[in-house]
């Protein structure tokens, strides 16, 4: 029975948490959260699915392998320094492009919590899958 409510449950959950994990995302450069928190929450949608359907459920949900999160968050954030030295400036520079309201700014600072993002969860998740596997 137990079994039976969290697979009927999960894709509600996996859901909520997926959404809620991008909000923290995008209202993590003004606030509390950020590409880390965000991250996290997303790695624990993963690890719910990964509870009710398996760790090869996990990876058909995730559609590419962990580290390709990881790969793809570090290049990110190695871009989002570059376009300050790209421009005359130290690297890391802050470049602001626009601000969604009551969440962020939108340039290189959201560039950078994007990569983070992606490096926690790729990196979570991977850790989780493994463990399950176990």
């Amino acid at each position: 029975m137990p079994q039976l409510i969290l697979t009927t449950l999960t894709p509600v959950l996996v859901a909520l948490l997926a959404v809620f994990s991008f909000f923290m995302l995008l209202r993590g450069h003004e606030e509390p959260g950020g590409g880390f928190v965000g991250g996290l929450l997303l790695a624990g949608a993963v690890a719910i699915y990964s509870l009710a359907h398996g760790p090869d459920g996990a990876r058909r949900l995730l559609r590419w392998r962990p580290e390709t999160f990881v790969g793809g968050g570090l290049l990110l954030a190695l871009l989002s320094g570059l376009i300050g030295p790209l421009t005359g400036q130290e690297f890391l520079a802050t470049w602001e492009l626009g601000k969604i309201p009551g969440l962020t700014s939108v340039g290189t600072v959201t560039l950078f919590d994007l990569g983070v993002y992606l490096v926690v969860h790729g990196a979570v998740s991977g850790l989780l899958i493994a463990l399950e596997e176990l």
